[in-house]
């Protein structure tokens, strides 16, 4: 097996989201804090590995007052539940670009399966002598699955917020050194 490890590169990569409002527009956030691990396999891609931890209260979607609403017990509950994360379960080729990584994700300590579609970007070498790459990735999720029941209803029929959300990433991740035998 010929794994390697690589570091999130958070200056070049986020985590982001976007749900129905009122029923006619989408609102988009994003988390600001987050972290993980990325193990990747060269002989194998379908033995790598990711574990990704996200700071609930870092929600962002540049209104406060709809953030702090978010980080209540209506929404996220951050006091409670602080991190939400998702936790790789295997890894599935289906083209040289393309793969889903299937994994458990966790949100107010409710677990569900969610499966993330995966456009490998390739790798490139850096000027500063590292190896880069670069990955997309997309997900839908009920976020009443998760706990995330709370709503308003419309006098015009529908809802104030929308069921269905819609998780996007943009990661670029840096191969870290091999460690040298002594």
């Amino acid at each position: 097996m010929t794994a390697t490890t690589w570091d999130f590169d958070l200056s070049h990569s986020s985590v982001n989201f976007h749900v129905r409002h009122l029923m006619v527009s989408k609102v988009h956030g994003r988390f600001a804090t987050w972290g993980g691990s990325l193990e990747l396999d060269s002989d194998d891609i379908t033995r790598s590995r990711v574990d990704v931890t996200i700071d609930t209260a870092s929600v962002d979607t540049k209104e406060e007052k709809r953030d702090a609403h978010l980080r209540s017990a209506d929404f996220f509950d951050t006091e409670k539940f602080p991190k939400l994360t998702f936790k790789s379960t295997s890894v599935k080729k289906i083209s040289d670009e393309e793969l889903e990584v299937l994994g458990d994700l966790t949100i107010r300590g409710e677990t569900r399966p969610v499966t993330l579609k995966v456009e490998s970007n390739g790798q490139v070498k850096d000027p500063w002598g590292g190896t880069r790459a670069g990955f997309s990735a997309k997900a839908s999720i009920s976020r009443k699955e998760f706990g995330l029941h709370w709503n308003a209803l419309l006098e015009t029929g529908g809802v104030v917020v929308g069921d269905k959300i819609e998780i996007s990433l943009e990661i670029e991740a840096i191969q870290k050194a091999a460690a040298v035998a002594a």
